[in-house]
């Protein structure tokens, strides 16, 4: 019998959340899991029930939140045994929409059962883990405008959370109106990079802007590399431009983009660095280095995802 822990965030999101992730677990232990339910009371409790599963050796630590709960159980999951799982009743859900689990809207009541029934009978699998500073990350890191926008945003209210995207939006361009872009000096795996730019992205999933975009199309969770992305300019207009080619697909190939894959990236910079990492800001400091853990992280998959985001086999069924 496969068991695991369930650690629920009350203040991830925009809906009350005991009582449906309650409606989940029943579904996963009537799948044959064995389960206990725990309700965090913030970031490091997070980490410390991570820890916990991982110590206990337990199959999974179920993470019921969003994509930032999920950052903090990393340190304490990654090189271990017990693997990640999301249970995703955030505000975006990046990583779950990556693997196909829908996450709770007003619409969409049961998403936490439905991701109950795909998990119970799921795959584990190891993915790559970044590493900017001294900050994991599973999804992204980010420098430069969307990271300066996530340090003015966040924390957000609950009215806030319940127009995330629409929020999202408009944040960007009030904050995009005061961006004139940072000079950026980037080494990587034997090459050179200097220019000025709006945002530098490195990812590791395909998915970007709360899942709106397809960011990295071409990227692998399990590859051993990531993906650097660099967007030119310093106006507001640039800025609406690269993110509408963004949203359409069209930066891929754009003259005003430039991309890389990447195992080591030293980033450097005159001015302050703004960063983000899975969506919440973090201080850091030029330079900054930027490294991949291949195969670090253990997660509890679905056994079919939207659309190719794997390069291995499987680990178990």
């Amino acid at each position: 019998m496969p068991n695991g822990m369930i650690a629920y965030n009350p203040v991830a999101g925009r809906f009350p959340s005991r009582i449906l992730v309650e409606r989940a677990a029943s579904i996963l232990e009537r799948r044959g899991w064995d389960l206990s339910l725990v309700r965090t009371e913030g970031g490091d409790h997070i980490r410390a029930l991570a820890r916990q599963a991982a110590d206990q050796d337990l199959d999974a630590f179920f993470m019921a939140g969003g994509d930032g709960s999920l950052n903090w159980a990393l340190p304490s999951l990654v090189g271990r045994r017990t693997a990640l799982a999301a249970l995703p009743c955030g505000t975006s859900n990046v990583w779950a929409q990556e693997m196909g689990l829908p996450g709770l809207s007003w619409t969409r009541w049961m998403a936490l059962e439905e991701s109950a029934h795909r998990l119970a009978e799921g795959v584990t699998r190891a993915v790559d883990i970044g590493q900017a500073g001294e900050h994991l990350f599973l999804l992204w890191a980010g420098i430069g405008l969307d990271a300066f926008v996530v340090q003015r945003i966040e924390p957000r209210s609950p009215i806030e959370k319940s127009f995330a995207l629409a929020h999202y939006a408009a944040s960007v361009v009030w904050y995009a109106a005061e961006w004139r872009g940072i000079n950026l000096s980037i080494q990587t795996d034997g090459d050179q990079i200097e220019g000025h730019f709006l945002v530098a992205v490195a990812s590791n999933v395909q998915l970007y802007a709360g899942g709106v975009a397809r960011l990295s199309p071409e990227a692998r969770l399990d590859d051993g590399r990531m993906e650097l992305w660099l967007f030119e300019g310093d106006t507001l207009g640039d800025a609406l431009q690269r993110f509408w080619d963004l949203w359409g697909g069209r930066h891929v190939g754009s003259e005003y983009v430039q991309h890389l894959t990447y195992r080591h990236l030293r980033i450097e910079s005159e001015s302050p660095l703004y960063l983000q990492v899975d969506g919440e800001p973090v201080q850091t400091n030029s330079p900054l280095e930027v490294v991949v853990h291949p195969r670090a992280l253990n997660v509890l998959a679905p056994v079919q995802v939207p659309y190719p985001v794997f390069s291995q086999a499987l680990l178990e069924k």
